[in-house]
């Protein structure tokens, strides 16, 4: 078997151990965060029962009420704390204290968890009050303090955002030295816009996990001290706000995972933890592979796109043998009087190219066993559509367009309601949204000085709200969540919608390699698009030859085809026998991420990842060699594999070609994979004898 040689020039692997591990929390770990939990909620100014070495129990928040810190007030206000069972894995703990003075209240409702070393909170602040309250200002939904012991300094894990350069989800390391500080952020008010909210602290063999949920503009900032001190602090970007009589408003989400030990170990915690308890799961269940395809590329989107063109889009799919989950319908579907794409505002589906609307194809869709998808962007508004004529006032920038204020209720429930109808209506199975611009501006502009910050909360507020009815109304109905490709990948959007398509950087191999090892550190679900062509742009057609190294390179767990159907010369026993191989392999995108090379877009590098699942005993290895790249043969180190098990490994392209390994083998030697051409691309999957 050519691509399973035994010798190689090259031997590949990440600092990590190769012995196989039990990827669930330790009983350090879980009893870790139990105490962390008990000091800081479940009695807030009481030490807990046992010392805990990392942590003061001061509470992780901190804020400024009337020019007083929150260090100060809490002291003195009245404090009740409740705790109640959510479920067999999850108790919330809620803290209530109030202003005796003006009426103000902090309720912190904090959720732990018993099956994973893992706890979120959320602030919420009321002017319970019959007058505006003072300024409420720096509020810090996360401040803590950590002490890094006597070795290992602090090492700070964590990812570019996705700015549709190529190097979208890419993971940085920064090691935070004595007086050092580090500031992370949004940008223009999208969340992953430039920095991604997530985090992986470490030192000394153990670390913490640390994630900011804001579909906003969020900061956080890593300060060390001369000593062995780190202070870790992140919120809302800008708070300076009174509160009217009545008015509450909300933090960040905050989500803390401790662990030990090895830092990738934690990071698979962490996507089992998404999996268990942060994800959306439509009909009860997690969203499951699934190839998507669309006509974007030949009608400008859907400016060109008309009812005759779609259903023959699909029914070429169906006579090439291609099986689809879904029928992309993107941008352009509406009325938009000649202004293309961009000219939302006016959410009726265009008549003159839809006479019997949408519906028709997703009537046709359904008949051949596909759902469909349809595209919408409700929160940008330009200038001459319907909602800027008719409700002006619910745009920050008016009649000339701007943002729809969703912190507006009139705008919200109209939203709603028009949305629900279009879904219901044109039979729509998945809703994808879109957000193609910075709303941050617009927030800080609609702010009088005492109000900095309420109208971005307001905002987030109404939008997830949003979404929350929708789910609500379709219960059985995906999100999809783009915003100019991944720039609002938050863990609170998150735990509501997938991202089908990861980032506006489209088709690229080497980059979408470098997306693929980026994101699946954090997310066990996300999706791009395929033409199967090498470096196909991202508009045009023609009939180039099908690659499996392109195809390979933009492969995800949620996959769009972008092919021109209407090209029949096209190789599609070769697309087929891809697409095919994708449906076998997806299952394990499910499982366990390993790195086993590291990130680098050079082209003259070997990348390569593992997908493990150990509760099967099955996974798989993909591994690519770019096109300058002189080694032909190379060695991949894999993880949590047994040691004292045996494994058979085949070629993708040859499952019959089975070769023995023992698990030690594979951990300590490591998998041989022959590339002679380059580029090139093997996935090699393996099983577990029993």
């Amino acid at each position: 078997m050519k691509n399973l040689q035994v010798f190689v020039v090259l031997i590949v692997g990440v600092v990590a151990p190769n012995t196989a591990e039990a990827l669930s929390a330790s009983r350090d770990e879980l009893a870790q965060a139990h105490r962390w939990v008990a000091a800081r909620f479940e009695a807030l100014r009481a030490q807990s029962a046992e010392p805990d070495l990392f942590f003061t129990s001061q509470p992780p928040f901190s804020f400024t009420y009337s020019s007083q810190s929150s260090t100060e007030l809490l002291e003195k206000w009245d404090a009740k704390r409740s705790s109640h069972k959510l479920d067999d894995h999850r108790t919330e703990h809620t803290l209530v204290c109030t202003d005796p003075q003006s009426g103000l209240a902090l309720r912190c409702v904090a959720v732990e968890y018993h099956d994973f070393p893992t706890v979120e909170w959320t602030l919420y602040f009321k002017n319970n009050g019959t007058n505006d309250t003072p300024i409420l200002e720096k509020i810090l939904a996360l401040d803590i303090q950590l002490d890094r012991g006597a070795s290992g300094e602090f090492l700070l894990h964590h990812n570019i955002g996705s700015p549709a350069n190529g190097n979208d989800y890419g993971p940085l390391e920064t090691t935070l030295k004595p007086g050092a500080t580090k500031r992370i952020g949004g940008a223009g008010g999208r969340p992953t816009n430039s920095d991604w909210s997530y985090f992986n602290l470490e030192w000394g063999g153990e670390g913490l996990i640390a994630v900011v949920g804001w579909p906003g503009q969020w900061a956080a900032e890593f300060a060390r001290d001369k000593a062995r001190g780190l202070r870790f602090s992140a919120g809302q970007e800008l708070t300076r706000f009174k509160l009217l009589p009545g008015e509450e408003v909300r933090s960040p989400l905050i989500v803390l995972q401790f662990w030990k030990g090895d830092w990738i170990r934690a990071q698979n915690i962490w996507r089992r933890w998404m999996m268990a308890h942060s994800m959306p799961k439509p009909g009860g269940k997690l969203p499951q592979p699934q190839l998507l395809a669309s006509s974007s590329r030949q009608y400008d989107e859907m400016i060109k796109a008309n009812e005759i063109n779609q259903i023959m889009f699909i029914d070429r799919y169906l006579e090439e043998g291609i099986k689809l989950d879904y029928w992309w319908m993107d941008a352009g579907w509406y009325v938009h009087h000649g202004g293309g794409w961009p000219r939302v505002g006016t959410w009726d589906v265009d008549t003159n190219r839809f006479p019997r609307g949408l519906r028709a194809v997703s009537d046709h869709a359904h008949r051949h066993g596909l759902k469909t998808l349809v595209w919408f962007e409700p929160e940008r508004v330009t200038a001459d559509t319907w909602l800027a004529k008719n409700h002006p006032e619910w745009i920050l920038g008016g009649a000339k367009g701007g943002l729809l204020n969703l912190g507006n209720d009139d705008a919200r429930q109209w939203l709603s309601e028009h949305v629900d109808q279009l879904l219901t209506e044109q039979g729509i199975g998945l809703y994808r949204q879109d957000f193609n611009m910075d709303p941050l501006e617009f927030w800080r502009k609609n702010d009088a000085p005492d109000r900095q910050g309420i109208t971005e909360i307001k905002h987030i507020t109404g939008y997830l709200a949003y979404w929350d009815e929708l789910r609500r109304r379709h219960p059985n109905m995906l999100i999809d969540s783009c915003s100019s490709g991944g720039r609002r990948n938050d863990l609170e959007t998150m735990r509501r919608a997938v991202p089908l398509w990861r980032s506006d950087y489209a088709y690229e191999a080497i980059g979408h390699q470098c997306m693929t090892y980026g994101i699946s550190l954090w997310l066990p679900f996300h999706g791009t698009g395929t033409v199967a062509t090498r470096n196909a742009p991202y508009y045009g057609s023609g009939p180039t030859p099908v690659e499996p190294y392109a195809f390979w390179s933009n492969a995800a767990p949620s996959l769009g085809c972008g092919c021109d159907m209407r090209v029949k010369e096209l190789d599609y026993a070769a697309l087929r026998r891809l697409f095919d191989q994708w449906r076998r392999i997806s299952v394990n995108y499910t499982g366990d991420f390993y790195p086993l090379t590291p990130w680098t877009r050079d082209d003259h590098a070997w990348m390569a990842w593992q997908f493990d699942r150990p509760e099967t005993g099955e996974g798989m290895v993909q591994v690519f060699r770019r096109h300058n790249s002189f080694y032909e043969t190379a060695r991949f180190k894999l993880r949590g594999l047994e040691p004292n098990a045996r494994y058979s490994v085949s070629n993708l392209d040859a499952p019959e070609a089975k070769q023995p390994f023992s698990g030690r083998e594979l951990l300590e030697k490591g998998l041989p994979a022959a590339l002679p051409g380059a580029p090139s691309v093997a996935v090699l999957i393996y099983q577990r004898a029993m």
